[in-house]
């Protein structure tokens, strides 16, 4: 009996914490800081090689110009974290290796063999492009498209709201390299 009235009492709090509201975002013109997590799917075309595929899961804190990212595989596994900052990018293997740039595309182009845009990511993820690229709307005027460098990128959104994060993006160059992400959580860096 008592074990039950324990287990009953842990069940009623741990409801009422579930259904505690979560800080959100602000709107997307007005995202700073982010972190998010994600699940993505890689196809890539490596020259003299056939097509290859790699998923995973994705954990990405962004403040002002420094990154941290977390990739793991399917199951939690992590894989690989790389730190980015403007004077220098580092990238440590789950094996324990550390390679470091001053360029982050360069490290991971070493470390994958292709050049993805990873220092541009944080902008393209919020749909801000750069000079000169090529922005696309949807009705409810947010980000549908973007060609940035040789880049297109197109969003979804799980939400109607005009100011919303999109929920799913999938990034393509030439058809060589594709890359889509599905995130699952934005929340608020600190």
């Amino acid at each position: 009996m008592r074990h039950l009235l324990i287990s009953m009492c842990a069940g009623l709090l741990f409801a009422g914490c579930a259904s505690l509201p979560t800080p959100s975002l602000p709107e997307r013109e007005k995202v700073g800081n982010f972190a998010l997590e994600a699940r993505f799917a890689l196809r890539a075309q490596i020259p003299g090689q056939s097509m290859q595929s790699a998923g995973g899961r994705l954990s990405w804190e962004h403040r002002g110009d420094s990154d941290r990212l977390l990739i793991s595989n399917p199951l939690g596994y992590g894989l690989a974290r790389i730190e980015m900052t403007p004077a220098r990018s580092r990238l440590e293997s789950a094996d324990g290796q550390i390679r470091e740039s001053g360029d982050p595309d360069a490290l991971i182009e070493e470390v994958t063999g292709q050049r993805l845009p990873i220092r541009r990511l944080p902008a393209w993820l919020l749909g801000r492009a750069a000079p000169g690229a090529q922005i696309g709307h949807d009705p409810l005027a947010r980000p549908s498209s973007l060609r940035e460098a040789g880049w297109q990128i197109d969003y979804a959104y799980d939400d109607d709201a005009p100011g919303a994060l999109p929920a799913r993006l999938t990034l393509n160059r030439d058809g060589e390299i594709e890359l889509r992400l599905r995130i699952e959580e934005w929340k608020e860096a600190p």
